[in-house]
């Protein structure tokens, strides 16, 4: 279906407990690609994360004997909450404002878990969302590894003209430099039938390159064979969605029409979802049957507008 059709047939949807659209729809993580070329590396990347494996939902209704739901939670705050200073690892890279974290700040995996310990945190009366990667709350105050805020209304990727950091890029709470919000599944947009866009995901080698959506690598292979942040990949259209849970079927469409984006170093294709006890077992489950070989790699760089930026044609 071309792209104006999906725009039209479904608006905008909203963070929930916000009016804030999570970037604009012309946003890259918004664009179907459904019909862009297959990129010529393809087949070398699909081979390198693991073609022989099968998806894996990063998330889920329990975290094992944890007390809070399997995937990276999302708090929702207002204009009123108090910000305070954190001290970053990665100060260089990091935006130096205040976060509006607190006690009630959801942590990836618990307030006590090791792991990423990712924190994202939206101000709906600004629409501004704040990210952070190693999030702790010490005696002596927050830290993290690494932190970048977001405007939700704006395109603008991570970029600082005067910040020489070379063929490295500059990160954010994630390797490729990119939001995560953007990319995390979640549980109110699967029950209304429709995922408007792509999904992040980890691989277990990476390029030291990376390229357009992604700002940012970390990767430990020169070669270009193996898969660089921001590479984008999508569920063959030929994958038949016969036998799957209407839940599984929003999720394997969304995949062939928005895709994947690969975002970190993790475990190989491993996808996110937000942390939330209303997710379906038996879609968790369904989803952990497609096969990496039904994926491809696209070729999006024709939809770059600019440099630096995520907006897309």
């Amino acid at each position: 279906m071309p792209a104006g059709k999906v725009a039209a047939t479904h608006p905008p949807s909203y963070l929930p407990g916000t009016t804030c659209t999570v970037f604009p729809a012309d946003n890259v993580w918004n664009t179907d690609i459904s019909t862009l070329p297959v990129n010529k590396h393809s087949a070398e990347w699909v081979k390198h994360i693991g073609r022989s494996d099968l998806l894996h939902p990063d998330f889920g209704p329990s975290y094992g004997a944890q007390p809070v739901p399997y995937g990276i939670p999302v708090t929702v705050v207002g204009a009123s909450h108090p910000k305070v200073h954190v001290t970053f690892m990665y100060g260089s890279e990091s935006d130096h404002v205040r976060y509006p974290l607190g006690k009630d700040t959801k942590i990836e995996g618990g307030r006590n878990a090791g792991g990423d310990r990712h924190a994202i945190v939206v101000d709906k009366a600004t629409c501004v969302d704040y990210e952070t990667w190693l999030t702790q709350d010490t005696k002596k105050g927050w830290t993290a590894g690494s932190g970048a805020v977001w405007n939700l209304n704006s395109n603008k990727l991570r970029f600082k003209p005067d910040l020489n950091l070379g063929a490295s890029g500059l990160t954010s709470a994630d390797a490729a430099g990119l939001p995560i919000l953007p990319g995390l599944l979640r549980p109110s947009e699967v029950r209304a039938g429709y995922v408007g866009h792509a999904i992040r995901f980890t691989a277990p080698v990476t390029s030291e390159h990376f390229i357009w959506p992604a700002e940012h690598q970390a990767g430990s292979k020169r070669s270009l064979d193996y898969p660089p942040m921001g590479a984008r990949f999508r569920l063959k259209a030929s994958f038949p969605m016969t036998g799957y849970s209407r839940a599984t079927r929003v999720v394997l469409q969304a995949m062939k029409t928005f895709g994947l984006i690969l975002a970190d170093n993790g475990s190989p294709w491993y996808f996110q979802g937000e942390a939330s006890t209303k997710w379906s077992n038996l879609m968790i489950e369904q989803l952990k049957t497609i096969p990496a070989s039904a994926f491809q790699a696209v070729d999006e760089s024709s939809l770059q507008v600019a440099p630096h930026s995520g907006q897309a044609r």
